[in-house]
């Protein structure tokens, strides 16, 4: 009897290839804005950056605030990204990838994607030619003027460029290089913007505040997740809640626009853009949101107000914003305070301040500290 055929068992081998892609994210500042930047016409100002290498080739960004080309761009600042390396590379060669431009926040740190996202260019190098890529629409001039991103008459913008230098296969004894490759961009994540949105909505909310008459709604397990305050209040680890008529849950010694800035905090884990309620640029919001940010045990919100009361120190106010730092134990502010007046010549201006009267006698030991290493100093 003939022997039975056993097949043999199929080998299975795995290549991967993936594209090389040199990234880089470029920070353009332009500082004196309004002086610098408009009022020639469009097409007659631009403002460009220093140039900058990624995937071995030169970029630059160029910045119209009167909008780069006839009426299209009209009541628009454009800008776009300049490949600058027609001139160095062989004629011919492909050059391509991605990019996005966003706006930058200085004082709350948050950043705004304009055009959409991320945006593909390929290019063939020309010697006798130029290109670039991005937008005559890109900002409407009228809503730059009062968005959060001129801050300090300094606009700030970044380019993220990602420029595909080669591909590779990895495998089994390979070090075979793979030319053509599908690249699937993933969008950023919209997280925030989607909670906002159900902030804003007031769908499925389950608890309401009231805060010097406005009413706010909210979802309990959205608080609960993020403020350990607001969990034990909710959930009855903290004694029974003041609650007004209607089941209302009143909120005490608050603004209504500080806890509307708060409740956006911990939706989005960023603070809201300037509005009437909540002005970023005034050191009282900042303070009260401060004060909120501690009162809910929100860390991270805390800190950015430490960081944007800490970029404000003079000597007229660095006296009230240590007894501020002390009282809810900011401990980077108060370092920076006290390093701030540490100088025996800048003391002496601050005891001369209406905010130097309330530290002495709400933080008097913080005072004989720095009267002491005034002293110290003077000596040495």
């Amino acid at each position: 009897m003939a022997a039975s055929m056993v097949p043999a068992e199929t080998r299975k081998i795995t290549w991967r290839c993936s594209p090389d892609v040199d990234r880089c994210s470029h920070m353009f500042e332009i500082h004196g804005y309004t002086l610098q930047a408009e009022g020639l016409g469009v097409g007659k100002t631009v403002v460009r950056s220093a140039t900058f290498a990624v995937g071995g080739y030169d970029w630059s960004i160029s910045y119209y605030p009167d909008g780069y080309y006839g009426q299209e761009s009209s009541g628009y600042a454009s800008v776009y990204i300049d490949f600058m390396s027609n001139k160095t590379c062989p004629a011919g060669t492909k050059v391509s990838g991605h990019f996005r431009f966003r706006l930058f926040n200085p004082a709350t740190g948050e950043f705004r994607i304009m055009l959409g996202g991320y945006l593909p260019f390929k290019h063939t190098v020309n010697p006798n030619g130029s290109h670039a890529w991005g937008s005559a629409k890109f900002i409407d001039r009228r809503w730059l003027q009062t968005s959060p991103y001129l801050c300090h008459d300094r606009l700030t913008i970044v380019c993220d460029l990602s420029v595909l230098v080669g591909s590779r296969v990895s495998g089994p004894e390979s070090t075979e290089t793979c030319e053509n490759e599908i690249i699937i961009e993933v969008p950023p994540s919209n997280l925030s913007e989607n909670l906002e949105k159900l902030l804003d909505m007031k769908e499925g909310a389950d608890v309401t505040f009231k805060v010097k008459g406005v009413v706010f709604h909210a979802h309990k397990v959205v608080l609960a997740a993020r403020s350990p305050v607001f969990k034990a209040e909710l959930y009855g680890l903290i004694g029974e809640r003041k609650t007004c008529r209607h089941g209302h849950i009143a909120i005490q010694d608050m603004e209504p626009g500080v806890f509307k800035a708060l409740l956006h905090f911990i939706y989005t884990d960023s603070l809201p853009a300037a509005n009437g309620d909540c002005d970023l640029d005034d050191e009282g919001v900042v303070k009260h949101l401060l004060v909120a940010a501690d009162r809910y045990a929100m860390d991270r919100m805390r800190l950015m107000c430490e960081s944007m009361l800490c970029k404000r120190l003079d000597v007229d106010n660095v006296a009230a914003i240590l007894a501020l730092a002390d009282q809810h134990y900011c401990c980077k502010l108060k370092d920076a305070c006290v390093s701030f007046m540490s100088s025996p010549k800048r003391i002496k201006d601050v005891m001369a301040t209406q905010g130097y009267d309330h530290l002495k006698k709400a933080c008097p030991s913080i005072v004989m500290n720095l009267l002491e290493e005034s002293v110290k100093s003077s000596v040495c």
